[in-house]
């Protein structure tokens, strides 16, 4: 039976004299407990003093030297590598430089043979009226396909990330162009009138797609970085006209004024952009059938 005295143990009121034998304990400095105690006075009698401590002392030198040593060889791992880390780089770097090379003189020659067969084609068809009359309608399909080239004024639009020495980090990835912003821009362009339209030289078509992959701006697959030169042929009057005040327009203001993205619109004369790639088609059927 539990006794509900007030100095009982466990009643919340200890005696007085339990009270004040923990606090003279406590300052006296006896802060080891008695079993304690008579557990370390057996082990000396016995003599063996403590060989534990000793054991766990000398087992985490034991485990400090071999992390030190782990360290060490990674560190010198990675240091040997390093050398041959940059020298693979530096290989990459040199390959995809020599495929680029390649790949702009392999263009330029389908440049030039598509030159040649237009003009063999061209003199071939103004032999008859027949032949005349499917040259107008191929000039005008290849132009709404972008498939021939075309000269003429227009505007030039630049558009570029934001200058890091100027805003720092604070802006982070917001200062970046992104795919979105091009897509606005080039509909913006379409809609003031332009006829032709090129982005970094890369010719647009009916079924060019602007996406991004990674940091990278994909223009028709193709990896582009900025500046940003977008190239609008048509009438530059008319052009900057309804161009000026536009969604396209205001949106980009306000990346500039909000984000510091370089954004510039000029007028230039005699521009020319280049045929477009040749349209793969998976699936044709004529109209009307």
């Amino acid at each position: 039976m539990i006794s509900r005295r007030p100095d009982a143990p466990g009643s919340g009121r200890e005696r007085p004299d339990a009270t004040m034998s923990l606090l003279a304990d406590l300052f006296a400095g006896r802060l080891l407990d008695p079993g304690y105690a008579d557990a370390a006075a057996r082990r000396a009698a016995s003599g063996d003093p403590a060989p534990r401590g000793r054991l766990r002392g000398t087992g985490v030198l034991l485990v400090l030297v071999l992390v030190g040593v782990l360290l060490a060889a990674a560190s010198a791992e990675v240091r040997r590598s390093q050398p041959v880390a940059a020298e693979q780089r530096s290989r990459l770097v040199a390959q995809i430089r020599a495929r680029t090379g390649d790949n702009d003189a392999l263009q330029r020659r389908l440049e030039q043979a598509r030159d040649e067969t237009e003009r063999a084609r061209a003199m071939a068809l103004a032999r008859s009226a027949e032949g005349r009359r499917v040259r107008g309608e191929l000039s005008t399909a290849a132009a709404a396909a972008a498939a021939t080239p075309i000269s003429g004024d227009g505007l030039v639009v630049t558009v570029d990330d934001a200058d890091r020495a100027e805003q720092g980090d604070r802006r982070g990835d917001e200062g970046r162009v992104y795919d979105q912003d091009l897509q606005v821009l080039v509909n913006g362009l379409w809609a003031a009138g332009a006829v032709a339209i090129a982005v970094n030289g890369q010719r647009l078509t009916p079924t060019t797609a602007i996406r991004s992959a990674g940091e990278a701006v994909l223009v028709d697959y193709r990896p582009l970085s900025g500046p940003y030169r977008v190239t609008a042929v048509g009438d530059p009057g008319r052009m900057l006209d309804a161009f000026g005040g536009s969604a396209a327009d205001r949106r980009l203001r306000a990346l500039e004024d909000r984000f510091g993205i370089r954004y510039r619109v000029r007028r230039v004369e005699g521009l020319r952009l280049p045929a477009a790639g040749v349209l793969r088609l998976r699936h044709a059927r004529a109209a009307g059938s």
